[in-house]
């Protein structure tokens, strides 16, 4: 048997008591928030889901989901860049100053990665994994040869070391036994061969694919993986990966030590969405019954019920106005005070949330730079976010979509250890994307100065390169270097020289030039000039 003794549905039923309050938690934040996210325990297709009474979690949910993906997979832009140290391309290429030829084909390989994610339709299930991610805390990734398969927290189970770092995964499906091939169908229990065969093939089948660190014999350690059904492996199923490229990313929101699951974002305020889930609930009931309209007639009365009930607008009536009151439910106050503090919690989680309407305060005047301030800072509130995913799921998505493009001969096989990806997208462009913004307030605040004394106290080529860096631009090679624009300037002044030499020659005339020329010449061959005076006789 893999890794130990017992079979894939064991060692499956073995973790999920470790997990059972991790899918609880995450159940009541789906619960408040996308119901068919994490669905309730023996869930089928004719189950009802909860309605929730508040439309906030949900919106947040699929406001921060949608920022977190247009950041984190930007749309015709690769998220990395190859680098590669400037002395092993020195020793790789033979010549010095050979970057821009590196970096070209460096660039032809993050071009054909970022086409390969466009035309793979990555962003549809990374866009639902963020979604589990922000509710549930916790998501199953997995890249076979072709596309993407997502296991949410109630189809796997998780085993990591104190570090973190994983080192059994096992995930579970309920497929029909149509959809197996013939040597998977043999697999199955010689039972369901029975009169009742076709009763046996309408169920599910259990298929459990599990991915696990292994070290053969003292060699280097890999991942390894199969799939088995019915205590069986499936033929055909077994795979080897490198440890730094497992096919696979069980991705985590919040990490705590000594945990094999993560926490989510919904679960740090599912204090809140209580609290406004039933304040929402007491508001709507309470509003229906104010808006119910019950009529009471006085039974001693003139009025008559018949003639009011059966009475059309503008008909008159005979009847007294006391004999007929309406209901009231004097419960103005304490909905005043219900509705206030939903309004309160609202605002706090479309804060959390980073949704655009809680950027604004209510104000007349509101001017830009107080909404972008204040969308930095809420932005500053996901960095730690940022660096999490950066290093747990763009890097490991990266290897794994190199790794295989190259197996299928579309990828150039690069050097071990030489060429790795580097991150320019999340915290990085968080960071760079304020000091954009400082770059242009600090031009704006010095515009009324004049363009003479801003170019008597700034460095141009500085201030560009600065703002490439901030936009995430390689400057070398498009920005000029000191010695480019010195060796310019020289180049300049000497054609100026040039210049002012043959307007010279143009005013002198061509006589003047040539006698100075014979001057010249005859100086060179020791000869007296003619001009000068002959010596006189003793």
């Amino acid at each position: 048997m893999h890794g130990n003794e017992r079979t894939c549905e064991a060692r499956y039923e073995a973790l999920e008591s470790d997990r059972l309050t991790f899918l609880d938690r995450a159940r009541r934040c789906s619960e408040l928030t996308i119901p068919t996210l994490v669905p309730p325990q023996a869930h089928s297709k004719s189950t009802i889901y909860y309605t929730p009474w508040q439309g906030i979690g949900a919106r947040g949910v699929n406001n921060l989901a949608s920022k977190l993906l247009l950041s984190l997979l930007p749309p015709n832009s690769p998220f990395f860049r190859l680098v590669v140290d400037d002395f092993t391309r020195d020793e790789l290429t033979g010549q010095p100053g050979s970057k821009a030829i590196v970096d070209e084909g460096l660039s032809k390989i993050e071009r054909a990665v970022q086409t390969e994610i466009e035309g793979s339709g990555l962003r549809s299930p990374v866009f639902l994994a963020l979604k589990h991610l922000i509710v549930a805390g916790n998501v199953l990734l997995y890249l076979p040869k072709e596309g993407i398969r997502i296991w949410r927290l109630d189809n796997y189970v998780v085993k990591r070391d104190v570090l973190g770092n994983v080192l059994d995964v096992i995930a579970k499906d309920e497929v029909s036994p149509y959809s197996l091939s013939q040597s998977e169908i043999e697999l199955l229990d010689d039972s369901s061969a029975d009169e009742n065969e076709n009763e046996e093939l309408e169920r599910n089948v259990k298929v459990y694919t599990r991915w696990y660190r292994c070290d053969d014999d003292g060699e280097r350690v890999h991942w390894k993986m199969y799939q088995e059904i019915n205590g069986k492996v499936v033929p055909g199923s077994e795979g080897r990966f490198p440890v730094d490229k497992p096919p696979f990313m069980a991705l985590r929101w919040n990490a705590v030590d000594g945990e094999d699951y993560g926490r989510s974002y919904v679960e740090e305020y599912l204090g809140d969405l209580i609290s406004l889930e039933g304040l929402s609930k007491s508001i709507v009931e309470a509003s229906a019954v104010a808006a119910k309209v019950v009529y009471l007639l006085n039974p001693n009365g003139l009025t008559r019920l018949k003639d009011v009930t059966q009475a059309e607008s503008g008909d008159v009536i005979l009847g007294k106005s006391d004999d007929l009151s309406s209901v009231k439910s004097d419960k103005q106050a304490d909905m005043r005070i219900a509705y206030e503090a939903a309004k309160t919690i609202s605002e706090r989680l479309a804060m959390a949330f980073l949704m655009n309407s809680a950027v604004q305060r209510q104000a007349e005047r509101v001017t830009a730079e107080e909404i972008r301030f204040m969308s930095a800072e809420l932005e500053q509130i996901l960095g730690g976010v940022y660096s999490v995913l950066s290093q747990e799921f763009q890097l490991p998505l990266v290897n794994r979509l190199m790794d295989r493009m190259t197996r299928s001969k579309r990828l150039p096989a690069l050097p071990k250890g030489v060429v790795k990806p580097a991150i320019v997208t999340g915290l990085e462009a968080l960071g760079r994307g304020h000091d954009l913004n400082k770059y242009m307030s600090l031009l704006q605040a010095l515009q009324p100065l004049g363009p003479e004394i801003l170019m008597q106290f700034m460095n141009p080529g500085d201030y560009i390169s600065r703002v490439a860096t901030s936009l995430g631009i390689d400057a070398a090679g498009l920005v000029k270097s000191q010695e480019e624009i010195q060796a310019m300037q020289q180049q300049q002044m000497q054609q100026q020289m040039l210049q002012m030499g043959g307007d010279l020659a143009g005013k002198l005339g061509p006589n003047v030039i040539k006698g100075i020329s014979d001057r010249a010449a005859r100086e060179d061959q020791g000869q007296p000039d003619q001009e000068q005076a002959a010596p006189t006789e003793g």
